[in-house]
């Protein structure tokens, strides 16, 4: 059998001393219970705020490229359409089709004569067709 120069309630560490208010843990039956903090619900309530934090970012996106994609495909329409001038920056454009199915850019409005209007654009200084209605 072994003997103890000191009893089990008392905390005593030949290399450290008397040092029972350093340690994390209770070192007496009076001390207080010390418990584990259940972190499952704070880290529930993280996860779903960042979840719903990507996917409200996920979404901005996916609706931003939606825009730009079709942004490039009013660009393309009217790129490949056909016209005999140069546009100037700034004017507004009409896209109409021709009896033949082609598309062609005008300066003439919709009003102004019975065509298929398919859309009225500005040019901006970047040479993109702005779709205005």
């Amino acid at each position: 059998m072994i003997k103890k120069d000191k009893p089990d309630n008392v905390v005593f560490s030949s290399e450290h001393g008397y040092n029972a208010s350093l340690l994390p843990y209770a070192t007496s039956v009076g001390a207080p219970v010390i418990k584990a903090d259940d972190l499952a619900g704070w880290k529930g309530m993280g996860l779903n705020k960042v979840k719903k934090e990507f996917e409200s970012k996920f979404n901005e996106l996916k609706m931003q490229y939606q825009d730009l994609i079709e942004e490039f495909q009013w660009n393309e329409l009217v790129y490949n359409a056909r016209f005999s001038f140069e546009p100037i920056v700034g004017e507004i454009y009409h896209l109409y089709k021709d009896a033949d199915g082609f598309d062609f850019l005008s300066l003439i409005g919709p009003k102004e004569w019975n065509k298929e209007h398919i859309a009225t654009f500005r040019l901006n200084s970047d040479k993109k067709w702005i779709l205005i209605n």
